[in-house]
């Protein structure tokens, strides 16, 4: 069984333990089975680096015993306010965080909250300590991007109020708008709040909502829409919020947290719209480690970010923490709350060479490892830990070994047998595993060269269904949210008689450019009569593929 595994397993099960009999907030989640198997690696939340060493470690500040001594310069803290969320970016040659603030002395204490500002904090590197430059205005939970335009939009939670604020400049001045949203008929899985966003490829922004939904702006400011039918979050029993959803040269990834149970999970996507789960824990308690070895216990990590090199690769964390259960976090006492840094292990730069698909019938893999700053791939890499494949075998100890290793240059370039690399029709990704020869962890994912990664995405609106003698008319509304123009496709509309599916109408639909919609009217046999109800299932196919199934109850009119 994997030693990190128990370990963390055992300060997890302690904290829950002694915090559930004391204050009933926490429950026990049972792990899945087979996560016990897992290598190291496998889980993100391996991926954790020590706290830097950043100033001196000090016992006279406040906080509970389990998270003192600590680095007080790392994140932002101080006595006088307690801070909460927000991400980093970097800018003007400087690293700017946005970051919410209520002051200690609030005789609510944590429960104060309500009464955040948001504030722009400033350090000369990543970890800290920031410094507050500029307050923004009233906010909970910011979450700061650069918008295709060269504007920044500032994401706040507002209690309700759909809330943002934008400016021309990082250091303002910041003008507070409102978000426009169109759920395009769909029910929203949770309220509106806490929601995270990353930028595509075009330069739209996709949204994932608190509760799981997916939501795309074509400017990031214009009207965001519904792509979901349902939230997208792991199949697992758990009080879901805190996503954070990032965009790297390879892939999109997102983390959510069950704040209950004090576990996230990790989750990937080729298109932002459609996730795969990863098994084994994104983080819990415990990932705060010194290099000393001592954990400073926080006793909750929320509203993860992480902070973005050039490839989009995560480099480090972010995390709001508080030392107690946040009812117990009076004003003016010992307790608060800040914002933390912890370092990430980084992933390298890999690219499969050639285009053909991998198969049953393929002999080997050659696989190109870049060099970068800080790191020699052809002297720091331990080549026979190396395993390489679809990450779900390699998460777990599978995957194809190294034959023969050549020079490229800086570069390295390695062929591996094919046998066990496991990839099928679900993979869009590769992964490597390993270690370097200090026995540090080595990973990296790449792109699979015969699977395309702009394709269209045709989504649609429920029909609109008149009666007209002995015929219904329908009309839907059909948008491609995709990155290319769609190619001639076909919407197939079925209706629910006696707990069967059965046709209704069918229809041509013409290509669409990206954010181009179209209406389509059809018709189809009278099935029922006017102001009654049908179940109605729409299908949208192109090139064989279903693209979308929307399924629920239309009224005749």
């Amino acid at each position: 069984m994997n030693t990190n595994f128990i370990k963390f397993s055992l300060i997890f099960l302690f904290s829950i333990g002694i915090n559930t009999i004391a204050n009933s907030q926490d429950v026990m989640r049972k792990r899945p089975a087979g996560w016990e198997n897992l290598v190291y690696g496998g889980r993100f939340q391996d991926r954790f680096l020590p706290l830097p060493d950043h100033g001196q470690l000090s016992s006279d500040t406040w906080g509970a015993q389990q998270v003192l001594p600590r680095h007080v310069e790392n994140g932002i803290e101080d006595n006088e306010y307690s801070y909460w969320g927000g991400n980093i970016i970097k800018d003007n040659g400087k690293f700017q965080m946005f970051v919410c603030r209520w002051r200690e002395d609030e005789p609510k204490g944590h429960l104060a909250w309500p009464k955040a500002e948001v504030v722009r904090a400033v350090a000369d590197n990543p970890v800290g300590p920031y410094r507050v430059a500029q307050v923004i205005g009233h906010g909970h939970n910011p979450e700061l991007h650069h918008l295709s335009d060269g504007g920044y939009f500032l994401y706040v939670n507002n209690f309700g109020a759909h809330d943002y604020y934008y400016s021309d400049h990082i250091d303002g001045p910041w003008i507070k708008k409102e978000f426009k949203f169109d759920a395009r008929q769909r029910p929203i899985t949770d309220h509106m709040a806490n929601n995270t966003f990353t930028k595509r490829p075009d330069g739209s922004m996709l949204m994932v909502g608190r509760g799981g939904d997916i939501w795309i702006s074509k400017t990031g400011e214009s009207t965001y829409k519904m792509v979901s039918n349902g939230s997208v979050y792991p199949p697992y029993e758990g009080k879901y919020e805190d996503p954070v959803v990032w965009r790297t040269n390879v892939q999109y990834h997102l983390i959510v947290n069950d704040w209950l149970g004090r576990i996230a999970y990790y989750m990937r996507s080729k298109d932002g719209i459609k996730w795969v789960l990863d098994d084994g824990e994104a983080y819990m308690p415990g990932i705060a480690k010194q290099s000393n070895g001592k954990v400073e216990d926080w006793y909750k990590f929320e509203r993860i970010k992480v902070l973005q090199d050039k490839y989009g690769r995560a480099y480090q964390a972010n995390f709001a923490v508080c030392d107690t259960i946040k009812k117990q976090d009076r004003g003016s006492d010992n307790h608060s709350s800040k914002n933390i840094s912890i370092p990430l292990t980084v992933g390298k730069l890999i690219t499969i060479i050639g285009d053909q698909k991998i198969d049953d019938k393929t002999k080997e893999i050659k696989l190109l490892i870049k060099a970068e700053n800080g790191f020699n791939p052809q002297t720091d890499i331990n080549i026979k830990s190396l395993r390489f494949g679809a990450p779900q075998v390699i998460d777990y100890g599978g995957g194809c070994t190294v034959t023969k290793k050549e020079r490229l240059g800086n570069d390295l370039l390695l062929t591996f047998k094919a046998k066990g690399n496991g990839f099928n029709t679900d993979n869009f990704a590769g992964k490597l595993l390993g270690s370097d020869k200090d026995g540090k962890l080595l990973y990296a994912f790449c792109r699979l060269p015969w699977v395309n990664y702009k394709e269209p995405y045709l989504s649609a609106k429920y029909p609109e269904i008149s009666l007209i003698e002995n015929s219904i008319k329908l009309d839907i509304d059909i948008e491609n949210f995709g990155l290319v123009t769609s190619a001639n496709a076909k919407i197939l509309i079925e209706y629910q008689q006696d707990n069967q599916w059965k046709e209704l109408t069918r229809s041509n639909l013409s290509k669409l450019k990206p954010f181009e919609s179209k209406r389509v009217s059809m018709w189809g046999k009278k099935v029922e009569d006017r102001g009654k109800a049908i179940k109605v299932r729409v299908n949208i196919i192109s090139q064989s593929e279903t693209i979308e199934i929307l399924q629920g109850k239309v009224v005749i009119r």
